[in-house]
């Protein structure tokens, strides 16, 4: 049998840069917590959970550190009792401000609550 030529060519480079940058949008909850901190700005991590809903403390703690490790998110940490940790975005993200609102549009557009299923 006749090995499939796979449809993405490992070797061509091309597209590295994409693909790292849309692993990371296209993780789950990702976009929304990034909307959330650019709409409203810094946010404590038990905020940014009610804000986000369903999201799990493991999902949103996984996301927030990869966040981090990735220059997008800054996290402040304030050594009160309770220590106090905000999470803000950094001035990467604000590059994203044109999709985040075409984003925001078109999801009202096709999904507002005026709207029916």
């Amino acid at each position: 049998m006749a090995k499939r030529k796979p449809l993405v060519d490992n070797d061509d480079n091309d597209h590295e840069p994409l693909q790292r940058l849309m692993s990371i949008v296209a993780s789950p909850w990702t976009l929304l917590l990034l909307h959330r901190l650019h709409m409203e700005g810094p946010k404590r991590f038990g905020e940014l959970k009610r804000r986000l809903g369903k999201i799990s403390t493991k999902t949103l703690t996984e996301r927030l550190r990869r966040l981090e490790a990735e220059g997008w998110l800054l996290r402040h940490y304030e050594p009160t009792v309770p220590p106090q940790v905000t999470y803000s975005i950094t001035e990467k993200v604000l590059e994203l401000d044109g999709v985040m609102v075409e984003l925001d549009r078109i999801a009202e557009r096709w999904y507002g609550k005026s709207k029916k299923k």
